[in-house]
């Protein structure tokens, strides 16, 4: 790897983060760029841009601290399903054949957009629902998030949140500090298993996570300035097409 092609991850990772703190989707930025820009496999790809993103989401959760004590039975409840769905997730990534994980990952690329998109509606159903599912099926269903955040991750804090409108009692600001602090835990438990697995390129991730930092710093400093609605939807349109160009390539 040459100082040019670090430089260029390390812009990536500061944009992808900064893009996560403002309006979210910044995975979608760094998947494409290691897997068709830099020509990785897809699954080291995927796994080194799982691994590169729990130091950006651990900055957010900590951003949170003052709702723990709010939020903590609801923590308590889902820690182990969260911690067991995140590990399965990243089990299936590593025996998954190259092929049909080539197969699949237009399609992810594509629901993470689409998440993208209709997340202003998704936190309206946050903000609207009456919580009428019982607990048990809150389990389920963020065990099935968790599983999707270990193999692939992008848009599943937006799938967390919808779930929540289920069958939490909150705030928006209690279910965001709950999904960072879940967020963060998907990522951390699928890097460890896929670092343990050999599929992560350190000297790639090394860049993105250097910055990240960098990102996360600049866009606290200065995102009151940016339009997040224009953003998300720019994300959104950007990965669209690199979902079909995925589609073309794998032909």
């Amino acid at each position: 790897m040459t100082l040019a092609h670090g430089l260029l991850l390390f812009g990536a990772g500061a944009l992808a983060n900064a893009i996560n703190a403002v309006a979210g989707g910044g995975s979608l930025i760094t998947f494409p760029l290691l897997r068709f820009g830099f020509k990785m496999d897809s699954v080291v790809a995927n796994a080194t841009n799982t691994s590169s993103l729990w130091p950006g989401s651990l900055g957010g959760a900590l951003g949170f601290l003052n709702l723990l004590p709010k939020t903590k039975p609801y923590l308590k409840l889902l820690l182990v399903p969260t911690t067991l769905g995140a590990a399965l997730g990243a089990w299936l990534l590593v025996v998954t054949p190259k092929s049909v994980f080539d197969a699949i990952v237009p399609f992810l690329i594509l629901l993470a957009a689409v998440l993208l998109l209709i997340q202003p509606q998704i936190k309206g159903l946050v903000l609207k629902s009456n919580r009428a599912v019982p607990p048990w099926l809150g389990v389920v269903l963020q065990t099935i998030v968790s599983i999707y955040g270990g193999y692939f991750g992008a848009g599943m804090g937006i799938m967390m949140l919808a779930s929540f409108s289920l069958y939490m009692d909150g705030t928006i600001h209690e279910l965001n500090a709950i999904k960072s602090w879940l967020g963060m835990l998907i990522n951390l438990v699928a890097s460890v298993l896929l670092l343990g697995a050999g599929k992560v390129d350190l000297g790639f991730a090394g860049w993105l996570i250097a910055g990240s930092v960098v990102g996360g710093y600049l866009a606290a400093k200065y995102s009151q300035g940016l339009h997040p609605e224009g953003l998300r939807k720019a994300v959104a349109v950007y990965s669209i097409a690199m979902a079909l160009y995925y589609f073309w390539a794998s032909r």
